[in-house]
């Protein structure tokens, strides 16, 4: 196991005991955070995957009414209609916090009335064409929003695994090898200095034994 350089002395002792206590509260903190990253993905990936099906099969419908549309209008007097509509809404864009993580706010404006082609030249299921996909383009946008959070959730989460796992695995096992290193050195020097005393105090009564004779 690696260690930190340290000099093996009680002052850097206890400042390593200090860190490696710092170190235990900052990975709990850590981990309950990666916890509840962790849920609020999975709540989120579940509600997303209902709403991307109610998207992708109501925009499956929309389409199936445009080729109806292009097949009884042809492709250039359906582009041409389509051309003749009012502008589209510009799109929002903000940001919110969720779980410390900055995700995007979608808002899209209110979607034109369908309508400005001619009547005469365009079918009638192209009302409903256009009007399916009004319908579903506020939708559209929740996933957008709801699947760019989830991928910036899922950024953060791997982040955060990435912190735990080098305070658990690399950085408080270090602390704790260098601290049991530097407590073995410090209890070596006190037997050390131990014996030497009892040496001392031997020679000293020998020495008065021999005086007293």
């Amino acid at each position: 196991m690696p260690q930190i350089r340290a000099n093996p002395n009680r002052m850097e002792l206890l400042r390593l005991r200090r860190r490696g206590v710092t170190a235990k509260r900052g990975h709990k903190l850590l981990k309950d955070k990666l916890d509840e990253l962790m849920k609020e993905f999975q709540a989120r990936i579940t509600d997303n995957r209902r709403l991307r099906r109610d998207v992708e099969r109501d925009l499956q419908r929309a389409f199936g009414l445009f080729s109806l549309a292009r097949t009884e209008a042809g492709s250039g007097a359906l582009a041409s209609a389509l051309m003749a509509g009012e502008a589209l809404p510009l799109l929002e864009v903000s940001e919110k916090a969720l779980m410390s993580v900055r995700v995007p706010v979608f808002r899209l404006g209110e979607l034109p009335e369908p309508g400005g082609y001619s009547l005469a030249t365009t079918p009638a299921v192209l009302d409903s064409a256009l009007a399916r996909l009004a319908a579903v383009a506020p939708r559209m946008i929740e996933l957008a929003e709801r699947e760019k959070a989830i991928e910036l959730l899922a950024a953060e989460i791997e982040r955060t695994r990435r912190r735990v796992n080098a305070l658990e695995y690399v950085l408080i096992p270090t602390i704790e090898a260098t601290i049991r290193d530097i407590t073995m050195k410090l209890d070596e020097a006190e037997r050390g200095n131990l014996t030497r005393l009892m040496k001392v105090k031997d020679m000293i009564a020998q020495q008065e034994a021999a005086e007293g004779r």
